[in-house]
């Protein structure tokens, strides 16, 4: 019994102790949020350098100034232009490949290749479409904030470089072209 009473006795005095110091510590506290109150309202109105926001039209590009067509590719286009996409059905723009192939049949040239690859990324709209199977599956892809200089190095290096496709994409571009002439049915 006088472990109980003496354990008793202990929780009663750190309570009350406790209380005590808890109604000493509101007054601190009082005075420690206004001093940080205080200091927040002056160095948050000093002059600070702006930092980009994603509203800013330049802002993927500043993140990425100097960026190689290979970095930029990662950063602007695989996300929707997957190469390692599992399936046909579980992409939302047709492969990078896909695009490659399709401008290289109508563009020889790398100056027409890479024109043409930047007026369209500059001002996607359905009558420029070369890939009309890919609008009409995905629709128009969206206009995007890119520079010119940034979507040259894009289109460029997209000319002089074999990209990777996904597993499925020899197969579907195969099905396609063997039993349907394509799906796109734009200019030759």
């Amino acid at each position: 019994m006088t472990q109980v009473t003496f354990e008793f006795f202990a929780r009663v005095f750190v309570f009350t102790n406790f209380t005590k110091v808890i109604s000493m510590d509101l007054h601190m506290n009082k005075i420690v949020i206004y001093i940080l109150t205080i200091s927040f309202l002056l160095f948050s109105c000093s002059e600070k350098k702006k930092t980009p926001r994603v509203e800013d039209n330049n802002f993927s590009s500043n993140l990425l100034k100097g960026a190689t067509g290979e970095e930029l590719i990662k950063t602007h286009c695989y996300a929707c232009h997957s190469p390692i996409s599992p399936s046909h059905d579980a992409i939302i723009a047709p492969p990078m490949a896909a695009v490659k192939m399709r401008y290289s049949r109508i563009y020889a040239t790398k100056d027409e290749f890479v024109d043409a690859v930047v007026s369209w990324t500059m001002d996607p709209k359905p009558e420029k479409s070369l890939m009309r199977g890919a609008v009409d599956k995905f629709k128009q892809m969206p206009k995007q904030e890119f520079k010119e200089d940034d979507m040259r190095k894009i289109a460029t290096f997209i000319f002089d470089n074999k990209l990777q496709a996904p597993e499925w994409f020899a197969a579907h571009e195969k099905e396609m072209h063997a039993t349907r002439g394509g799906m796109g049915q734009g200019t030759p």
